[in-house]
């Protein structure tokens, strides 16, 4: 990690279930951690950048780089699961002697939060999943495209043609940025070892039972963007169904990229979900 010391992707290091984990850690107040996205070449700061600055003015952000991503530790083994990550993450809050967090999960993210909910649910307060996996659906041609990456500059154009609605987004600049990402040591190999073909499987591997999610007691806020090609709509409309304290808010014009299309939308609107539980603490404490 030494030799990148200087990118704003490097945190701190801690030992979380074992592994050692890159995060960004800021702000002070209750506790919400964010877990990314499983983009080539993802961390966390790529994925949470242009929000944990606003998010962190009211509380505690936390935001690693999961198992097998970024400059977080790879698996020895190779291996990499639902049950995997999801320790990893408990183990993030447990090295930082969190009891209790409001949890953020992007696409594949979502799903680690949603499972993790629903294992533990005494240390999750409130759960926010956007573009969230978590419930089995036939794999979409762009979740297929982004899980089954292969290095090089056109391929991720394309990429990100698929994760953003707005064009305008999807710079030379950019592309180039996440390619030179994709590529670092040790990326490309721990990612390719993620996902293998036939995909469908991790679709299902990341689902929890609809049992399970409908039993959830938690206040949920569920988020998608209308326009996105890498996880169906439909998802969020089943999770919305599913969870009993669940809302659901759509963004129009919008692809996979909800946090960074809309991200001063996106900040207030999840601001505003977990600020009505930090009032609701309050007044229980008096």
């Amino acid at each position: 990690m030494n030799a990148h010391a200087n990118s704003p992707e490097i945190g701190r290091e801690i030992l979380a279930a074992g592994y050692r984990t890159n995060l960004h850690d800021s702000g002070e107040g209750f506790p919400l951690m964010m877990i990314h996205g499983s983009g080539p070449g993802v961390t966390a700061w790529a994925n949470w950048r242009l929000v944990i600055p606003e998010l962190a003015k009211s509380r505690r952000v936390i935001a690693p780089d999961m198992l097998g991503f970024g400059y977080s530790e790879r698996a020895v083994d190779g291996q990499y699961y639902q049950q995997r990550w999801v320790e990893h993450a408990l183990g993030v809050l447990d090295a930082l002697g969190i009891e209790q967090a409001d949890l953020i999960g992007n696409s594949f993210g979502g799903g680690l939060a949603l499972a993790l909910a629903i294992r533990h649910p005494e240390r999750v307060r409130r759960l926010v999943l956007m573009g969230s996996v978590g419930v089995s659906f036939p794999i979409t041609p762009g979740l297929d495209q982004v899980w089954g990456y292969e290095p090089s500059l056109n391929n991720m154009r394309k990429l990100m043609d698929t994760f953003a609605y707005d064009r305008g987004l999807v710079t030379d600049e950019l592309a180039e940025l996440r390619y030179q990402a994709s590529i670092r040591p040790g990326f490309q190999e721990s990612f390719a070892q993620m996902f293998p073909a036939p995909r469908q499987r991790w679709v299902d591997g990341l689902a929890s039972s609809e049992a399970d999610i409908s039993a959830l007691p938690h206040q949920t806020l569920v988020i998608h963007g209308r326009e996105d090609q890498v996880i169906p709509l439909a998802t969020s409309l089943t999770l919305a169904d599913l969870i009993v304290r669940a809302q659901l808010h759509v963004f129009n014009q919008c692809g996979h990229w909800t946090q960074i299309e809309h991200a001063a939308r996106f900040a207030r609107l999840v601001g505003d979900f977990l600020a009505e539980a930090d009032a609701t603490s309050l007044s229980s404490e008096r």
